[in-house]
C-alpha cells in the first residue's frame, strides 16, 4: 500500500499531537511530535541557563543535545529523550511553556530540529505535528490538516492539563500563556505559524475527539487510495 506523509498544523491545545498520534496508529505510520522537539530543547537551555539573546553559546549548546522519541512498553506511547533521559514530563511544566516559542523563533533552532525531522520523513509513512509542518518541514506532504478551536475551548482544554501537574495553575495564566505563544508563533521571523495554502482546516470547537478522528482518517486514506 502507498506510504504518504500527514503535516498537522495549528494553534495550542487544539489537540494536534492527540490526533497526530490516533492517524499514526490506525495507519501504522511513525509518529513525530515536533512540539516536543522544541520543548526538549527549551529545557535544556533552561537548565544551562542560556540567554537566549547569545546566539555562540546556543550554537555550541545545540552540538551538545541528542534528541530521539522511544516507546513506553506500558502506555504505547512515543516519549522523547534528551541526552539519555526521558524528559516527557519535564518538558510539559510551565517554565518550558512560557519560553518554548521564544526558543522555537531561533533560526538555528529551528534548522536543527527541521533537519532531524526531514530525515525521519524520508521514507514516508510519518504523521508530524507542529506549527511549520506543511509549510517548512514537509512542504510535499500528501496531507495538511490546519486545525484550529475558538480560543476558550483551548483555554479550558490547556488548563486541564496544565492543573493536574500544578493544581495553583488559575485559568487566567493559562490564557496569557496562550495568547503570548499564539503572538509569537504567528509572527516569529522564521517558519511562522500559517495555514498552507493546501491544507484542509479542522475546526474542532465543538466536536468530539471521535468525529474529528473519523474526519481526519477519512481524508488519508482518500490521500493513499488516490
Amino acid at each position: 500500500m502507498k506510504k504518504i506523509n500527514i503535516a498537522i498544523d495549528g494553534w495550542s491545545s487544539c489537540g494536534k499531537s492527540t490526533m497526530a498520534r490516533q492517524l499514526a496508529k490506525a495507519l501504522n505510520y511513525i509518529f513525530i511530535d515536533s512540539g516536543a522537539m522544541y520543548r526538549a530543547i527549551a529545557l535544556y537551555f533552561i537548565q544551562q541557563k542560556l540567554d537566549l539573546n547569545d546566539h555562540i553559546a546556543i550554537e555550541k549548546a545545540l552540538g551538545n543535545i541528542s534528541l530521539s522519541f522511544q516507546k513506553n512498553i506500558q502506555t504505547g506511547n512515543n516519549e522523547i529523550w534528551m541526552n539519555g533521559e526521558n524528559v516527557e514530563q519535564l518538558i510539559r511544566e510551565m517554565e518550558v511553556a512560557s519560553k518554548v516559542s521564544a526558543v522555537a523563533a531561533i533560526k538555528a533552532v529551528r534548522a536543527f530540529a527541521v533537519a532531524q525531522q526531514q530525515l525521519i520523513g524520508k521514507n514516508k509513512g510519518v504523521v508530524m505535528d507542529g506549527r511549520d509542518i506543511g509549510t517548512t518541514v514537509f512542504p510535499e506532504a500528501e496531507l495538511k490538516i490546519f486545525m484550529t478551536a475558538n480560543v476558550d475551548v483551548r483555554v479550558e482544554r490547556r488548563f486541564k492539563e496544565l492543573s493536574a501537574i500544578n493544581p495553583l495553575i488559575t485559568t487566567e495564566e493559562v490564557k496569557a500563556n496562550l495568547q503570548s505563544r499564539d503572538h509569537l508563533d504567528s509572527t516569529r521571523e522564521v517558519s511562522p505559524l500559517k495555514k498552507a495554502e493546501d491544507a484542509v482546516v479542522l475546526d474542532n470547537s465543538e466536536l468530539s475527539p471521535e468525529e474529528q478522528f473519523e474526519m481526519a482518517l477519512r481524508w488519508a486514506n482518500e490521500k493513499i487510495n488516490s
